[in-house]
C-alpha cells in the first residue's frame, strides 16, 4: 500500500477514480462521487451520529476463495447483514482505515486480495437505515479471508458474525443484506473472481 503523502481530497479522488463501473448504477455513483470530491464538501465524519450528513466509508470484503464465500456481520445499528467496516477518520487514508476496522471489529490482521489488490473494487451510494439516517459514500475492499481464521467480533456492534455462501444472487434480500449486495457479488462473478 502506497504512504498517505498525497492529500486526502486528491487520494479519495484517485481512489474513486480507479474504480471501474460494474453497471449504470454504480457508473452514476462515481460520476456523483467525482463531483462530490470536487465540489470541496466535506469528505470525513467530524461529529457522531452524521455531521456532514454525507461522509466517505470502507467496507471490508473478506472473502475466502477456496470455500467461495464471505463475512458478514449482523449490524446492531444498520440493521442489516453487511461487510464489517467504518467511517474514514478525517485526513486518513480509506486503504488504513479498512485495514484498522477490521482490526477493532474482528481482531483479524487484514490482508489484501492478492489478485485484486489495495484498490477499491466497488463504489455505492446509499442512505442508511435506522436511527440517524444519512448518505455513506462507501467504498469496498476485498480483503482475503479465511472461514478457518479466529476472530474476535465486537459484540457491542454486531448481533452476530457468518460466513455467507456466495453463490446464490436471489438471496441478497435488500430488507436483510446490504440493499447492494447483490450488485457487488454480481460484480466479483462478471469479475472472474468468484469459484
Amino acid at each position: 500500500m502506497p504512504p498517505a503523502a498525497e492529500q486526502p481530497r486528491a487520494l479519495v479522488r484517485a481512489l474513486v477514480e480507479g474504480v471501474s463501473p460494474h453497471d449504470a448504477r454504480e457508473a452514476a455513483d462515481r460520476r456523483w462521487t467525482l463531483g462530490w470530491v470536487d465540489s470541496g464538501a466535506p469528505l470525513f465524519r467530524v461529529a457522531r451520529p452524521a455531521t456532514p450528513p454525507r461522509h466517505l466509508v470502507v467496507y471490508a470484503a473478506l472473502v475466502d476463495r477456496g470455500r467461495g464465500s464471505m463475512m458478514l456481520v449482523d449490524h446492531r445499528k444498520a440493521r442489516a447483514w453487511l461487510p464489517p467496516g467504518g467511517h474514514v477518520d478525517p485526513g486518513e487514508d480509506p486503504r488504513r482505515t479498512v485495514l484498522r476496522e477490521v482490526e477493532e471489529e474482528l481482531g483479524l490482521a487484514g490482508r489484501f486480495d492478492p489478485v485484486l489488490g489495495s484498490a477499491p473494487f466497488f463504489l455505492t451510494v446509499t442512505r442508511t437505515r435506522g436511527a440517524d439516517p444519512h448518505t455513506d459514500v462507501t467504498l469496498w475492499f476485498v480483503l482475503e479471508g479465511d472461514e478457518r481464521a479466529p476472530i474476535t467480533p465486537d459484540l457491542a456492534e454486531f448481533a452476530e458474525v457468518r460466513w455467507h455462501p456466495l453463490g446464490d444472487g436471489a438471496r441478497w434480500a435488500p430488507e436483510a443484506f446490504d440493499p447492494e449486495m447483490s450488485r457487488f457479488v454480481a460484480k466479483l462473478s462478471a469479475a472472474g473472481q468468484l469459484p
